[in-house]
């Protein structure tokens, strides 16, 4: 009797193992199912981010056209210099925050501002 007990035990121990291997190499599928994921939400994000940040700049552009031809009396001139405006200032903060333009650290830009300052003293 004992010897069928062994017997069982060891029996359910593999099936058992067998069960937990398997549901191991699905919880990695799972895992990595899920980190697909999470890496296209953040790609979601950031186009949302980057088309956010291009339409704000235009609408801005645009808007400020408006009040310009409105109040000084351009007629389109106003809404059409100022949207293009708009339009390459949305173009340049996507590009800076897509990472293709180095936006200026502030202590280059004053460094370059010192510079011209001691040019313009030293010219004059």
């Amino acid at each position: 009797m004992k010897g069928g007990r062994k017997e069982s035990l060891e029996e359910r121990m593999q099936r058992l193992n067998a069960e937990l291997a398997k549901r191991r190499v699905d919880d990695n599928a799972g895992d990595a199912a899920e980190e697909r994921a999470a890496e296209s939400r953040k790609g979601y994000a950031v186009a949302m981010k980057l088309s956010s940040e291009f339409v704000a700049a235009v609408i801005v552009g645009a808007l400020l056209g408006y009040l310009v031809d409105r109040f000084v009396g351009t007629a389109p001139w106003g809404m059409i210099v100022l949207l293009l405006l708009g339009f390459c200032a949305g173009v340049l903060n996507v590009m800076r925050s897509a990472g293709m333009v180095a936006s200026p650290h502030p202590v280059d830009r004053m460094a370059g501002r010192d510079a011209e300052h001691k040019k313009n003293e030293d010219g004059a």
